[in-house]
C-alpha cells in the first residue's frame, strides 16, 4: 500500500516524483494520486507477479479528443507482450493507437518513441507544457489533461484509451481496477513493497515493449548512456566523489535523496556516490553531513546563505555547492521527469555546474543554471 500522504508531500515540491521514499514520508511526487498536497511538483521497474491480472477490453466510450496517439516510426517490438507490475500482469495484444499516460513522467517516454498520448496527467507546480526538452517531440500539440493532484477517471474514459501507462503513477488498487476495466493498464513497476526503485532504463524498456517499439527504446537508451559516459570521461574528477541532493522543505527541514529516488540516480550515472536511502533531517542535521558536493533546490543562493548554520558548512564555504533554485524551474524539474528527453537536457545543464564544484579550487564560483 502506498503511503499517499508523503508521496505527495515531496513531489509537489518539485515537479518530479520521489520514487521510493514511502518509508519516511517522502515520495515527493509532482502531483499525487490521492492526498498529496504539499509544496511543489515527478521510473521504476521490476517484473514481479502481483495479485490481479489485466485482461481488459478496450473501452468503447467516445473520446472528446478526436486525435489519436501518433507514431513517427515503424513498430519494432514484438506484440503481444505481457508486463508485470504492482497489481499483476497486463497483456498488450497489438500496437496501441490511443495511449493515455497517468503518471508523472510517462508522457516523455512515449514522446521519445514518437507517440503523442491522447491524454495525460498534468502538473500543478511546474509549467510542464513549456518544458524545453519536450517541445520538439510535442510539435506544438497541447495534450488534454485527465487530472493533476487527482486522476479524473471520467475524463480518462472519455479519451477512449486502448492503453493506459502508469509505471510511475502511484495508483492504488481501486484506481487500477477501474482503469483496467477501460483498457490494458500498466501500474507501478517499482518502488513498492520490497521492490526497489528502478531506473529510467527499466521504465523505458517497459514502455517501449508496451508500445511495440522495443528496439527504438534500446537504441535511444544506448545513445543516452553513451552521453553519460562521455560526460564522465570529460570530467574524471566526478568519479567516486560523494554527492548529496537536498530539497529545502516548507517547514525548514531538508529532504536528502538517495538511491531509492530516481532523481538522485542521475548523479550516479555521472560517477558520483550518493547515500543508499533518502531521509528528512532538520537544519542542525545538515551540519553533521560530510559531502564532497551539495546540490540543493527549493531556495536560491541568497536565501540559503542567510542561514548561518548553512553558510558555515565546509561544502558551502568552499563553494562546492550547486544551487538549482526553486522546484518550478527547468533544471530540477528535468531531474523529476528523469526521462530520455529530460535527462539529455539535465546532462547539458548540470555538467558545467558540477565541473566547477569539483575542481578543488575554492576560488571558482559555481555558476547559476543557464536561463
Amino acid at each position: 500500500m502506498h503511503s499517499n500522504v508523503f508521496k505527495a508531500a515531496a513531489f509537489r515540491v518539485t515537479a518530479f516524483r520521489v520514487t521510493a521514499f514511502r518509508v519516511t514520508a517522502f515520495r515527493v511526487t509532482a502531483f499525487r494520486v490521492t492526498a498529496f498536497k504539499v509544496a511543489a511538483g515527478v521510473a521504476a521497474f521490476a517484473l514481479v507477479a502481483g495479485c490481479s491480472s489485466d485482461d481488459s477490453s478496450s473501452n468503447t466510450t467516445e473520446s472528446s479528443n478526436n486525435s489519436e496517439s501518433s507514431s513517427n516510426s515503424e513498430t519494432s517490438g514484438s506484440l503481444p507482450v505481457t508486463i508485470s507490475h504492482s497489481f499483476g500482469e497486463t497483456t498488450i495484444e497489438s500496437e496501441p493507437s490511443r495511449v493515455v499516460t497517468i503518471g508523472f513522467n510517462e508522457q516523455d517516454f512515449a514522446l521519445a518513441l514518437g507517440v503523442k498520448p491522447v491524454a495525460t496527467r498534468g502538473n500543478l507546480s511546474y509549467d510542464y507544457r513549456q518544458r524545453p526538452w519536450a517541445q520538439e517531440a510535442l510539435g506544438g500539440t497541447e495534450i488534454p489533461e485527465v487530472g493533476t493532484d487527482e486522476l479524473n477517471l471520467e475524463q480518462i474514459a472519455q479519451a477512449g484509451p486502448d492503453l493506459i501507462l502508469g509505471p510511475y503513477s502511484f495508483i492504488e488498487q481501486g484506481q487500477y481496477d477501474q482503469l483496467s476495466a477501460m483498457a490494458p493498464t500498466i501500474a507501478d513497476i517499482g518502488g513498492y513493497g520490497d521492490v526497489p526503485a528502478a531506473t529510467w532504463q527499466q521504465e523505458f524498456d517497459v514502455i517501449g515493449k508496451a508500445l511495440g517499439k522495443e528496439q527504438e527504446a534500446v537504441d535511444q537508451t544506448a545513445k543516452l548512456e553513451q552521453k553519460f559516459e562521455t560526460t564522465q570521461t570529460a570530467n574524471p574528477q566526478f568519479a567516486g566523489k560523494s554527492l548529496t541532493l537536498a530539497f529545502v522543505m516548507a517547514d525548514g527541514s531538508y529532504l536528502l535523496l538517495g538511491k531509492d529516488d530516481i532523481r538522485a540516480l542521475f548523479f550516479t550515472d555521472l560517477g558520483f556516490d550518493i547515500p543508499e536511502a533518502s531521509e528528512t533531517i532538520g537544519p542542525e542535521g545538515l551540519t553533521q553531513r560530510d559531502t564532497d558536493v551539495l546540490v540543493i533546490a527549493g531556495q536560491d543562493r541568497v536565501q540559503l546563505n542567510s542561514n548561518p548554520l548553512f553558510a558555515q558548512l565546509p561544502v558551502v564555504a568552499e563553494d562546492r555547492t550547486v544551487y538549482i533554485g526553486s522546484f518550478s524551474e527547468d533544471l530540477p524539474s528535468a531531474l523529476g521527469y528523469s526521462s530520455p528527453l529530460s535527462l539529455n537536457y539535465a546532462i547539458d545543464g548540470f555538467a558545467p555546474l558540477l565541473a566547477a564544484a569539483t575542481d578543488n579550487d575554492p576560488a571558482t564560483v559555481v555558476p547559476a543554471p543557464a536561463a
